[in-house]
């Protein structure tokens, strides 16, 4: 009987972390996508659509837990729809704007940030305590991302020579952080039915993006290619890669699931690479391992 626990244990394990791996190479892919979508689809065109088609998926599989979940979900709705706003609408916006003035490097390396700026975040909101080793790790993913933002040249500080591009990803890695502290607070609800409510809020609130930027004139409408961009973008990293996390969170918890989020920066750099034939430099290499290692003190040896 105890080597069949073992056994379950472990197929649990391998379940988990295959799907984990999966969530974060999907996510990782979302912004080689962005990149590739300059010129055949617009950055609130694909923010809308996007969280549409996800709606449509949510309607045939999850009808019957937002009926379940509606009380609760009811109870909170301001806070749903702040979350919505922020977490997804706001974020995906700014990413896919971002990916017309930056590189798919340089969205997926500053992407590693978000971890950090979360406990930062949960200093703030909550006072949660920061070790020693923590803030150590803090300010080395901070430097990571500000020899990003100066191509490795610190010079440019006192010229404020940031790329656009960078200062928008990482205004949207802070909303994000944001977002993920606020979980913290969510509705007692199932996880497939908060993700419901909230991508239905996505879907509303992009709609007067969606307006401006055709009042703007910088609408356009998905090319044949633009097509199976978003049809990448809705289907890998905003549905399945969702219901994954979620999965590999039940079978493995939550602290464990969130460090594969530090895989998102190395998957996204090989990907730009390969995919999008960018050149990697001494800096992004430099910023890379600062990252990571910053989060590693943080996530790892500033727990313990």
């Amino acid at each position: 009987m105890i080597t069949f626990f073992r056994r379950a244990g472990r197929w649990a394990d391998g379940q988990a972390v295959l799907l984990l791996l999966l969530t974060m190479l999907m996510w990782a892919g979302n912004a080689v996508a962005g990149r590739l979508a300059v010129g055949e689809i617009s950055p609130m065109a694909m923010t809308c659509l996007r969280w549409t088609i996800v709606c449509i998926f949510l309607l045939l599989t999850a009808r019957k837990q937002v009926v379940e979940d509606w009380p609760e979900l009811r109870r909170h709705l301001p806070m749903v729809m702040l979350m919505g706003a922020l977490g997804f609408t706001s974020f995906n916006a700014l990413f896919y704007l971002a990916a017309h003035h930056t590189t798919g490097l340089n969205m997926t390396i500053l992407q590693g940030s978000i971890p950090v700026f979360t406990l930062i975040g949960a200093f703030i909101a909550f006072r949660t305590k920061v070790t020693g080793l923590q803030g150590v790790g803090v300010a080395m993913t901070l430097f990571g991302v500000l020899v990003i933002a100066t191509k490795g040249h610190p010079e440019a500080l006192s010229a404020l020579a940031f790329n656009i591009g960078d200062i928008w990803l990482l205004i949207a890695c802070v909303l994000y952080a944001s977002f993920t502290v606020a979980l913290r607070k969510r509705p007692k609800t199932s996880g497939f039915g908060f993700f419901a409510a909230m991508a239905v809020v996505a879907g509303i609130t992009s709609l007067p993006l969606l307006a401006f930027e055709a009042y703007r004139g910088d609408l356009i409408w998905p090319t044949p290619k633009g097509m199976a961009i978003l049809a990448y973008v809705a289907i890998f990293p905003s549905f399945l890669a969702q219901i994954f996390f979620m999965r590999g969170v039940e079978l493995i918890g939550p602290g464990r699931a969130a460090l594969f989020a530090n895989l998102v920066p190395a998957f996204g750099a090989i990907m730009a690479v390969v995919v999008l034939g960018e050149s990697f430099e001494l800096y992004h290499a430099v910023s890379l391992a600062l990252v990571l290692g910053g989060i590693m003190i943080a996530e790892r040896l500033g727990r313990r």
